[in-house]
Parts: C-alpha cells; sequence; structure tokens
C-alpha cells in the first residue's frame, strides 16, 4: 500500500539503477551519472499500447531540441528490456526512439516517484523534470487515460532552466522563452 509521498519539489530526486534499452543493446542507467544535465523522466505504462506509442513518438519527434537544451529522455515502464527491444522491432513510431527507455519490472523505480499503481504493476503517466544538481524542479502526473504534450513539456524545461540561472525572476502564466518575466517585490503586489 502506497502512503506516503517519496517525490518533492525542490529536494533531491530519488536515485535509481536499472537497465535499460537503447540504440539496439542493453545498457546500465544510473541516475546519478547524469548531475550535470537536466533529465527528464517520463514514466508510462505499458508497451505495446495505445496512448503510449503516441506519446513516445511525438517525444521522440522533439528529441534533437530537447538534447540542444543539455537534457536527456530516460523513458521508463514495468516492462523489461525484452519488452522494449520488441516494441522497437515491431513499431515504426518506437523505431523513432533514439533516447534510453529504462525497465522497471519490479515497479522499484516507480514506487519511488510515486507513479506505480499496485493492484495493475503498471505505472501512472508521470513527467518529472531534474535540473543538473539532482534536485526535482517540476512534476506532473496523470491519468492513463490522458495523453501529454510534448511542445507543453518543452515550455515548462525552458522556464525551468530560465529560473534555474536568473534565481530573481519567475515565469508567469504561458510564458515562452523571450517572454517578460517578473521581479516579485512589494511594488507588483496588487497591481497584476
Amino acid at each position: 500500500m502506497e502512503t506516503e509521498q517519496k517525490v518533492q519539489i525542490n529536494a533531491s530526486a530519488p536515485l535509481f539503477d536499472a537497465k535499460a534499452y537503447y540504440n539496439n543493446t542493453e545498457i546500465k542507467v544510473k541516475l546519478k551519472d547524469y548531475r550535470g544535465k537536466w533529465v527528464i523522466l517520463f514514466f508510462y505504462p505499458a508497451d505495446f499500447t495505445f496512448i503510449c506509442p503516441t506519446e513516445l513518438g511525438d517525444l521522440a519527434d522533439h528529441y534533437a531540441e530537447i538534447k540542444q537544451l543539455d537534457t536527456e529522455v530516460l523513458s521508463i515502464s514495468t516492462d523489461t528490456i525484452f519488452v522494449h527491444k520488441a516494441w522497437h522491432d515491431h513499431s515504426e513510431t518506437i523505431k523513432k526512439i533514439k533516447f534510453p527507455m529504462v525497465a522497471d519490472p519490479t515497479g522499484n523505480i516507480s514506487r519511488a516517484y510515486n507513479t506505480y499503481i499496485p493492484e495493475e504493476g503498471l505505472s501512472l503517466r508521470g513527467t518529472f523534470i531534474i535540473d543538473p544538481e539532482g534536485i526535482l524542479r517540476c512534476y506532473e502526473i496523470n491519468a492513463n487515460n490522458i495523453g501529454r504534450n510534448t511542445p507543453e513539456l518543452i515550455r515548462k524545461l525552458h522556464a525551468a532552466q530560465f529560473v534555474y540561472k536568473h534565481d530573481t525572476e519567475v515565469c508567469p502564466v504561458n510564458w515562452q522563452p523571450g517572454s517578460k518575466t517578473l521581479k516579485p517585490n512589494l511594488e507588483l503586489v496588487g497591481k497584476l
């Protein structure tokens, strides 16, 4: 039974070591090895499903843009690397993926990020943005029947990176790179 929140904004992201399917091979992924880079953890329920390939395909289509932002993507499901490989080999959409597909068959990573559904052995759709120091800056968890929006994820990544570099400024609603930010102070109170 899941009773405690294990992830918290502005706290260290839970570390993990796991196998991943990447570039037609098995690799070992250690979250701590990504220190110094931004990381997007992209949890999804299962391979060979319906919404998942639409999300992962769209993420793959935007991967070059995300990489230019000094960010790595790690997709994570409770499938094994063998299932990841089979899906990759049989789906034109999944063949586009160039980022590691992490295997979490025990559900331990999903539990650590509070996305695990014990009665199903699957993960919810969870998206986590981790800064170069390993601190969780943003997360979103959706029901499994609601797909995510990659351009919005990239917008949030831009905003997280902006405020990381400019700690006296904040990004208001619908902020886009190059848009005006705010500098919180008493003079702004009641004027927005």
